[in-house]
């Protein structure tokens, strides 16, 4: 829910913004690489769709 918020006020995000959006919510023990590159997917495909 976090990330879809996200995305709808920030449509194309770095890789910073992504991290520095998720902080509260994730562990960093991880670095969540994949959570990261699947955020940054949705922004780049989401670019072509409205909602």
């Amino acid at each position: 829910m976090t990330a879809a918020d996200f995305l709808r006020h920030h449509p194309a995000p770095n890789e910073d913004d992504i991290r520095h959006a998720l902080k509260g919510n994730l562990c960093r023990c991880t670095g969540y690489h994949n959570i990261v590159k699947s955020i940054s997917y949705a922004a780049e495909n989401m670019k072509e769709v409205v909602i």
